[in-house]
């Protein structure tokens, strides 16, 4: 939205753009390797998402199959907090009755999901997919602890 602001000066005009520009939600897919991680993981690992998304975040996981291996589901939407605010953060480890040197964050953002998470004393993992695998961290807050080209080198670190 504050691009939009800097482009786009009427309100009016910045409304109908994002009318317009509404992203896609059934276009969504997960990585093809998130299905063989999870069902790995799932059995050692109580596993969270915690994301800035629209309601219905935790219906679209049933319908890629992914729900059972899910164990807290924060959507940002459905709980007044979103990325890169640490309270959404704080609240899934209050939730998974997790301590913070307990807790993994896996993200493909420095900014919403490496940042915050270390600032808590969680480990991070970055992911290098999507259109965040371009990002530069600007210090040492936005550094993870490791960075992966895909999902199948997380199991090597966990």
């Amino acid at each position: 939205m504050r691009a939009l602001e800097k482009i786009i000066s009427n309100p009016s005009d910045r409304a109908f753009v994002l009318q317009k520009a509404r992203y896609r939600k059934e276009l969504e897919e997960p990585y093809p390797e998130a299905y063989e991680l999870l069902s790995r993981l799932a059995p050692r690992y109580r596993i969270g998402v915690i994301a800035n998304q629209s309601s219905g975040t935790e219906a679209r996981l049933e319908s890629y199959g992914l729900s059972p291996f899910i164990s807290l589901c924060l959507s940002s939407n459905e709980v007044g907090l979103e990325k890169p605010n640490p309270a959404i953060f704080q609240l899934a480890l209050e939730q998974a009755q997790c301590k913070p040197h307990q807790a993994v964050m896996i993200g493909d953002r420095v900014d919403n999901d490496i940042r915050p998470a270390k600032s808590l004393g969680w480990k991070t993992i970055r992911v290098l997919q999507g259109f965040a695998k371009v990002q530069t961290p600007r210090n040492s807050d936005e550094v993870p602890d490791f960075t992966v080209s895909n999902l199948k080198e997380i199991m090597a670190i966990l």
